[in-house]
């Protein structure tokens, strides 16, 4: 039954993307537009896409392997939790919010600004990098702080009697134990910044830094050229998906997995101690800068008098978009699962991987190209005004499914080699193995679902296509504040959005600890 599910859940996933693109390919008998293939403007889109992407993953790994280092050698480090958790709320912050802050602190007018030089501009490829950087770096810390924590402690032990210097145990037990998450890790950040389309549109400055999704807007949005929008949407499907499913095939299985076992052993780095610590403040700088140059908005606001009915609903809608969003993103990832699991269990490793991709293929498909293709469908055969947001539901809970299946597959797959065998020999009716499977995968769901949510919450490209002002969310509204230059309502709407983000990460970190 669960497998029948399963499949039933990854049909209707792929039904939801070919039917968008249906909805693109059919619209006036539109095609291809073969011609845009040889011209340079095509080109050139491609190389910067692909370069601030490039750039901003090396970037983002890079910079957190010393974090990750700092946060593993010292786990006394004051606040460690806290800064786990700030990464977190960092990675799913909404763009919108991270943009309002980065202009308040080095936008032309902005706080730092006359400390970096006469010829800084932020808008272009140094704010592209900056702020991907910024959203993807906590999460990469995490990662590579996981991996780290699998290093088992009879090799640190081994490492201590050995007495190796720092570099030797750099040498022949980090970087070993590393190299299974990089790769993977590289190209899932990789294909976040491919598909970038708020900080691009918002921070590209012009022409010369636009990426494939950017163009695809344009070519919807400004031209209404369907055949040209097609195209890049199909160069950017087929290169994002491509290299996903190379990176996921030479990639492990466990690099977003979840960590709840607690650690009895810790290397000493008394040698390095002050670099950690220096490497921990400046991370705790960098994560928190952006956050409070929110606040002169915000002092600048008469909070008395502040119409707060007016932030209220779309604070609710937001609640109710990311909690129903994130359950039927978790409850479709679980099934979706079930035919991966049973691959695996049959030594199917390639239809294994296949299945496992093409539950995650939401990633690298273009949620403005879905929802646009969507909406040319369904508007001479549906009340887009009526049926709006469940549509906004719908392709939520759709494009944040593989974040939960990369959540919840490290350890299914860990209970399936444990307890498999037994189940079988047991004949457990599925109801009785879900029992007993809960307490096993109950850390690794809360984890799914808080980021799933978390995640949702900050939609604005479908919103933008489907939303209706009856039922705008938080995010749309401090688009709103920000376009009318309404700089100080746009502040205080970010940091609600911000409080109510964190205080879910939080209620669910406290979950995961319980669990």
């Amino acid at each position: 039954m669960i497998r029948f599910g399963g499949k039933l859940a990854l049909a209707l996933s792929l039904l939801l993307t070919a039917l968008a693109f249906y909805g693109l390919i059919g619209f006036d008998r539109g095609g291809l537009d073969r011609e845009l293939l040889a011209d340079p403007y095509f080109y050139s889109v491609l190389r910067f896409s692909i370069k601030q992407a490039v750039l901003s993953a090396l970037l983002s790994l890079l910079l957190a392997w010393p974090i990750a280092r700092a946060l593993h050698y010292c786990p006394g480090l004051p606040l460690r939790r806290s800064f786990l958790n700030l990464c977190i709320l960092c990675f799913v912050m909404p763009t919108l919010v991270l943009i309002t802050g980065l202009v308040a602190l080095m936008g032309r007018s902005g706080l730092i600004t006359p400390l970096l030089g006469s010829d800084w501009n932020l808008y272009g490829l140094n704010g592209i990098l900056i702020a991907h950087v910024y959203l993807n770096l906590p999460f990469a810390v995490r990662v590579l702080l996981l991996a780290l924590q699998h290093i088992p402690d009879s090799s640190w032990k081994l490492a201590a009697q050995l007495k190796l210097t720092p570099w030797q145990r750099l040498h022949s037990i980090e970087w070993p134990a590393l190299q299974a998450s990089l790769l993977q890790l590289f190209g899932f950040v990789f294909v976040l910044c491919f598909n970038s389309f708020a900080v691009v549109l918002a921070l590209g400055g012009g022409p010369r830094a636009t990426t494939l999704e950017v163009a695809i807007y344009q070519a919807l949005k400004y031209d209404f050229n369907i055949p040209e929008a097609l195209t890049l949407a199909w160069a950017q499907l087929l290169i994002a998906g491509s290299l996903f499913l190379l990176l996921t095939r030479l990639g492990g299985s466990h690099w977003l997995g979840v960590d709840t076992a607690a650690r009895r052993w810790t290397p000493r780095a008394t040698r390095m101690l002050p670099f950690h610590r220096l490497v921990y403040g400046a991370a705790w700088l960098a994560l928190l800068l952006p956050i409070l140059a929110l606040l002169p908005g915000l002092l600048e606001t008469d909070l008395a008098r502040f119409d707060w009915r007016s932030i209220l609903r779309p604070a609710l809608v937001t609640l109710g978009l990311g909690l129903f969003s994130g359950l039927g993103a978790l409850l479709s990832a679980y099934l979706m699962l079930a035919p991966v699991r049973a691959a695996r269990l049959a030594g199917q490793t390639r239809r294994s991987m296949v299945l496992e991709w093409l539950s995650t293929h939401a990633l690298v498909a273009p949620a403005l190209v879905l929802s646009v293709g969507l909406y040319i469908l369904l508007l001479p055969r549906l009340d887009l005004d009526r049926y709006g947001m469940l549509l906004v539901l719908l392709l939520n809970m759709a494009v944040v499914i593989p974040f939960a299946v990369q959540q919840l597959k490290p350890r299914l797959l860990q209970f399936d080699r444990q307890y498999d065998r037994l189940g079988r020999s047991l004949k457990l009716a599925p109801w009785q193995r879900l029992v007993i499977e809960w307490p096993f995968i109950r850390s690794a769901c809360l984890s799914a679902f808080a980021l799933v949510m978390l995640l949702a919450m900050g939609d604005v490209a479908i919103f933008s296509i489907f939303g209706t002002a009856d039922w705008t969310t938080l995010p749309w509204l401090i688009y709103g504040y920000a376009g009318t230059y309404r700089i100080a309502e746009a502040s205080v709407a970010s940091l609600l959005l911000l409080l109510i983000c964190a205080l879910v990460v939080r209620l669910f970190e406290r979950g995961r600890e319980h669990a």
